[in-house]
Order: structure tokens, then sequence, then C-alpha cells
């Protein structure tokens, strides 16, 4: 499979592709998201409406990222999984993924859970935008170490 991966053309580019316009919805999501968390935007709805909003685009996304860098790593798996900055972006995608589901219970759970928290929805937004943000820089990182 490798080896189809790496010899017909256009796979690598399409599933490129594919991958960019997905960090692309996930990074556009969880921005409006963190924004609101931390209540410099969207103020008129609740962290609750945004989540319910928002997270289940993210979450289709994150599935096409997963299965494209599958893919993606099939192509050349010596390359990619011995590589720190891969492993990096692995290990701060399945924190953000924890801190998301955690964002997210908390608002089923209580309508204005953030809301009436404003200091650990601040937090809360903050290490996910950092988080996320470092999901990206270490996958163009990874290209490089």
């Amino acid at each position: 499979m490798s080896q189809v991966i790496q010899d017909v053309s256009w796979i690598i580019p399409a599933v490129q592709s594919l991958h960019i316009l997905s960090v692309a919805v996930v990074m556009s999501s969880m921005a409006m998201l963190d924004l609101r968390l931390m209540g410099v935007t969207g103020r008129r709805h609740s962290v609750s409406v945004m989540a319910t909003r928002l997270l289940p685009r993210t979450w289709i996304a994150v599935i096409v990222l997963a299965i494209t860098g599958a893919i993606l790593i099939i192509g050349e798996p010596a390359r990619d999984l011995p590589n720190p900055a891969f492993q990096l972006k692995m290990a701060a995608l399945a924190v953000a993924i924890v801190l998301t589901l955690i964002v997210r219970h908390q608002s089923r759970k209580e309508d204005a859970f953030w809301e009436s928290r404003p200091i650990a929805a601040k937090l809360a937004a903050v290490a996910s935008l950092l988080l996320w943000v470092g999901i990206v820089v270490a996958g163009r990182w990874a290209a490089y170490v």
C-alpha cells in the first residue's frame, strides 16, 4: 500500500489538500469556540449553543484528518512515525481532543457552566488555542525535522 501511495502521482497532493482543508475547518471552528469561551466574541450566544453549532463539523473534520493522516503515514511511515515533531503533534492532538470533550461535556451538563466560571473558561480557551496552533506548527515542522 505504501508503494502505491508513493507511485500514484495524484494521491499525495489530493490527500494533502483534503488534510489542509480539514485543518482549516478545525482551526476556524475551535478559534470561534475558544474566542467565545474567552468572552471576546459571540456573547449573544452561550458557550453551549456555540459548542452545539460548531463541534459536529469539527469532529467530522477530525475524522477526515485521521483518515488522510493515516494515508500520508502509510505512504512514508519511516519518515513520519519516528519524527519527534510528528510525535509532539500526536500528543498535543490527544490533549486537545480531551480538552474539547471536557468543554463539550460541561456545556451539555450545565448550559451556563462556562459563563459562571469565567476564569476557568479563559484558561480552557487559551490552552485549547495554544494546543491547536501547536498541532499545526508541529505538523509543518514534521516535514523539516
